[in-house]
């Protein structure tokens, strides 16, 4: 299944300062019957977000209406715990199209870069800039280029750099899984196939 392709990203951003935040946390393990990856934006930190009666808790970031935007930054050690791929799905069907962290699991930071969710890793000073920034204005705006890949603190102009995996970083330009990545080079495929003696 193809994502939205992705390039630089100029957007205001939810603040979750939380350390150790895990994946059943992210999306709790009774939401995992759906097998296609739709629906589970609505209960993204389901029981951070609602009350009992399923009301919203006013004072969750997600329920705040001052803050917006397609980047969560969030506490150290994001998305630990167990493996579910929901967890990513959860995220990209919210609408975030970028994690903002100073280490993430790496489970979740591939399963984020197979759906096109691209986890950026920062310095945990940087870190801390950027949510003081967000607390001063919640709009706030970061840049994420990613063919140069370089976060930018648009208010103070601070920037980082940060590492992806250069045949995720092709498929996330593109708009590519891993599956649109062979159907793309399918060709070269076939040539090869001929090529070699029987």
């Amino acid at each position: 299944m193809a994502y939205d392709k992705f390039n630089i990203i100029k957007s205001s951003a939810f603040p979750l300062p939380i350390e150790n935040v895990d994946t059943d946390q992210i999306i709790p393990a009774r939401f995992l019957k759906a097998t296609k990856r739709e629906g589970f934006g609505d209960n993204l930190f389901r029981d951070w977000r609602y009350n009992n009666d399923n009301s919203p808790k006013a004072d969750f970031v997600l329920n705040d209406l001052k803050y917006s935007g397609k980047i969560l930054v969030g506490g150290k050690n994001f998305g630990s715990g167990s493996s579910r791929e929901h967890a990513a799905w959860a995220i990209y069907d919210f609408g975030f199209r970028v994690v903002i962290s100073s280490f993430f699991a790496d489970i979740f930071r591939n399963n984020c870069l197979n759906i096109g969710v691209l986890p950026v890793q920062v310095s945990e000073s940087f870190l801390q800039e950027i949510f003081e920034e967000i607390y001063k204005d919640p709009k706030t705006a970061i840049e994420v280029d990613l063919p140069n890949q370089k976060v930018t603190l648009l208010t103070t102009g601070r920037s980082e750099s940060f590492e992806i995996n250069s045949y995720k970083k092709e498929n996330m330009l593109n708009g590519f899984d891993d599956i649109d990545y062979l159907e793309n080079i399918k060709p070269e495929i076939k040539a090869f196939a001929e090529s070699r003696p029987f």
